[in-house]
């Protein structure tokens, strides 16, 4: 044997060690990897999933998911700070084996089930309720999850592998992972797999992250076994206005989220489809600006944000869009450019990977600020959604800005215009009609644009032009209540001839107050809007009176105005069921309406879900269920499911009409109930007449309404009308369960139509 040989021999263990160590680093940035895109994704997966699960116990309502978010955001902020505080409190072994047994531990709450203790809301305090039943439900499995995306980056900006020294690429991927889960959500997941099964199968990912977790600490003791932390010592600390900065940054479009959110909620359906598209693009942007590359340059985004806002301003103020799919592209464009423009200047000013926990701590503090200011605090605080058009100009607000000669003069300037639209619309409305309103908010719209290089000048005139058109078409008089189920807003007609009820952007209810000249409501109010003698809802009543000659027993669900307690005869009962107690004090007052005082004294008002309160009835109760309880144009899907319907079908006396007021500007869902009543054996008829003459009879409509009934002949006396049509189940169609909806199909049938 040579020498060579032996140089060669005594090499080999070092030779050996060397490869092992470069095959190490190379997969332990796949290790890292793959923990925190499914850590990431288990994290946005069961906020929709278990969203939904609750959704049913608070009626539908679109807050839900907006007290859902704050609590998500609340939560997320509990994991970062347990994250910030065990990198800075333990050695980094010590920290791994304590978030393993963390996460170890939070497998107690799976699977994710309801905690009964608060499986029935209270009756006021909704969003109390609500945080706790997630608290209870699944906050520790979700703090493990919060609490992963940032230990796992903190750990491997610990290790010796060359990328370590800018972890911030994982965060982008985290992000990625977020996004990914969320868009497969409604669009592969929710479709095809049952609730409990999606519970089941998150429970067993969250299992195997447990795995990763572990793999992930294994790596990161070898890692600093090799050498010590690569982390760069010299970079100085954060100040806390850096801190309270970056939580300023990202308070504006975490708030804007769940304005946003709430809006596209409120006009179609409280529904995962559309929870998703806001906070997935709010993801988007995250992993867009912590991307390695800029896909789109910030400098781009701050140039045009302004502009995308005073062109939703108009589209606000002026209304040229009416079609749901472009007003729903409208608003997420716009809020996609704040978000993008907001953590674009967080990227922009992050600090070295020293400190990310700390940084990141500051970003999910200013995002549970914005949630909770938007999802809690503004609904109590406002009548109607102020925070929306305000956190837009805030949006503005945070946009650098750009040196500009006689800026001061500029902002002056702008401050006059803006508080003088402000003080005409606010206190003298009669000085400044629609038109002229219209003429003075396009020319500060047009003036914004050069303003655009004023932050503070361009975000008081938007703010200024939103608040003064609500302020316009609020009349003077008018009664305004917000509520955890929405803006219920009372108003007097141009003419001041009739009273109405509005709920978010919809007519819910009318009264005529102004009789032969004298302002005095008569003892007995004629039902309007699609209550009264000649539309589809009263034939319905008269073909059930005419059936039966005993007094009729029905049930309305959702009350409004109380109108239909006026299509009682003498010695008739209904039963209103409403979830809403403001809409019940509105209804109960007198002196805005009089329908339940003059017609329904004896009238019960049952205040929960409907359909809950409903299973609790006898059965075979009523010869007339109506269920009309959209708020503004939402519907609570779980109102129009298989099981709803059978529920109907239970309470339902032989021969009895279940009577289904689907008028709806956005959605087709005549198809919907035809599909859910032959899946419990029932047939449909639909009514969808044009509108009477509006002048001839104002505030009077037709609407589209179903009738279900459990065979044909039970509608003798509708056929007869000719209005009627029956309508058979789409066999195209998947039928509505608890477990499936399409609203995108709901809403792509409305614009064939």
């Amino acid at each position: 044997m040579g020498i060579s040989d032996l140089r060669a021999d005594e090499s080999a263990p070092f030779a050996n060690a060397a490869s092992e160590e470069t095959a190490a680093r190379g997969v332990m940035p796949a290790i890292f990897a793959a923990a925190i895109v499914v850590s990431a994704a288990l994290l946005f997966l069961v906020q929709p999933m278990f969203t939904k699960l609750v959704l049913p116990r608070f009626g539908g309502a679109p807050s839900v998911w907006s007290v859902a978010i704050v609590f998500f955001q609340c939560t997320l902020l509990a994991g970062y700070a347990y994250s910030h505080w065990l990198m800075r409190a333990a050695p980094s072994r010590i920290a791994v084996a304590i978030h393993v047994l963390l996460t170890i531990a939070a497998c107690f709450w799976l699977p994710l089930a309801i905690a009964e203790r608060w499986a029935q809301p209270p009756a006021g305090g909704e969003a109390i309720a609500l945080f706790a039943l997630f608290a209870a439900s699944l906050g520790p499995p979700f703090v493990a999850l919060a609490a992963g995306g940032p230990l796992l980056q903190a750990w491997f900006a610990r290790t010796d592998h060359p990328a370590a020294a800018n972890p911030y690429f994982l965060y982008a991927l985290s992000n990625a992972g977020s996004f990914l889960a969320l868009v497969s959500y409604p669009t592969v997941i929710e479709p095809f797999v049952r609730l409990s099964d999606q519970a089941r199968y998150w429970s067993v990912a969250f299992y195997a992250l447990i795995g990763l977790i572990a793999a992930c600490g294994l790596v990161l003791w070898r890692a600093q076994a090799r050498s010590p932390i690569a982390l760069d010592d010299t970079a100085a600390p954060p100040a806390w206005r850096d801190a309270a900065r970056w939580a300023a940054l990202a308070a504006v479009p975490s708030g804007l989220l769940v304005a946003v959110t709430a809006h596209i909620s409120t006009d179609v359906a409280a529904v995962p489809l559309l929870w998703v598209v806001p906070l997935a693009l709010y993801l988007l942007s995250f992993i867009i600006v912590f991307a390695r590359r800029q896909v789109i340059p910030h400098r781009l985004v701050v140039a045009v944000q302004p502009f995308f806002v005073i062109c939703l301003a108009a589209v606000i103020v002026f209304e040229p869009v009416k079609t749901i799919l472009w007003l729903v592209a409208a608003h997420a464009a716009v809020f996609f450019v704040c978000a993008l423009m907001c953590h674009g200047e967080v990227a922009r000013t992050r600090p070295s990977g020293r400190f990310l926990t700390g940084f990141y701590l500051s970003v999910a503090a200013g995002g549970a600020l914005g949630g909770l200011a938007a999802g809690v605090i503004a609904p109590h605080v406002f009548s109607w959604v102020a925070e929306y058009p305000l956190l837009l100009a805030l949006a503005v607000l945070c946009r650098p800005a750009v040196a500009m000669p006689g800026r001061q003069y500029a902002l002056v300037a702008a401050l006059a215009a803006a508080g003088s639209l402000l003080i005409v619309s606010g206190f003298f409305p009669a000085l400044l009609d629609e038109t002229m309103f219209n003429r003075a908010a396009a020319a500060l719209l047009v003036a914004c644009v050069p303003l655009s290089l004023v932050p503070p000048a361009c975000a008081a005139v938007i703010a200024s032009v939103l608040l003064a058109n609500h302020g316009l078409f609020q009349p003077p008089g008018s009664v305004s209540v917000r509520s955890f189920f929405g803006v219920a807003k009372v108003v007097e007609s141009p003419d001041h001839r009739f009273r109405i009820l509005q709920h978010g952007t919809t007519m819910h209810g009318a009264q005529r107050i102004d009789v032969d000249g004298a302002r005095q409501p008569p003892e007995r109010p004629e039902p309007l809007l699609y209550y009264w003698d000649g539309s589809a809802i009263a034939q319905t009543f008269n073909a059930a009176q005419a059936q039966s000659a005993a007094p009729l027993r029905y049930a309305v669900i959702g009350l409004g105005t109380g109108s239909l307690a006026c299509r009682a005869r003498a010695h008739e009962h209904v039963d209103f069921y409403e979830i809403d107690p403001a809409i019940v004090r509105i209804a109960r007052d007198p002196a805005l309406f009089t329908f339940l005082s003059a017609c329904g004294a004896d009238a019960r008002i049952m205040l929960g879900d409907a359909r809950r309160m409903l299973a609790q009835a006898s059965d075979a109760a009523y010869d007339l269920i109506v269920v009309d309880a959209f708020s503004s144009d939402a519907i609570p899907v779980h109102l129009l499911t298989r099981e709803a319907m059978a529920i109907y079908l239970q309470k339902l006396r032989p021969h009895g009409t279940i009577v289904m007021h689907i008028s709806n500007r956005h959605l087709e869902l005549a198809s919907v109930v035809a599909g859910i009543a032959a899946a419990n054996g029932l047939v449909t008829l639909v009514s969808d007449r044009p509108d009477p003459d509006e002048t001839a009879n104002p505030y009077k409509f037709s609407g589209t309404v179903a009738a279900v009934a459990r065979n044909r002949e039970d509608f003798a006396e509708l056929v007869q009308s000719g209005d009627w049509e029956f309508t058979p189940p789409d066999p195209a169609q998947w039928v509505w369960t608890d477990d499936y909806c399409n609203i995108l199909g709901a809403v792509l049938r409305q614009l064939r139509e």
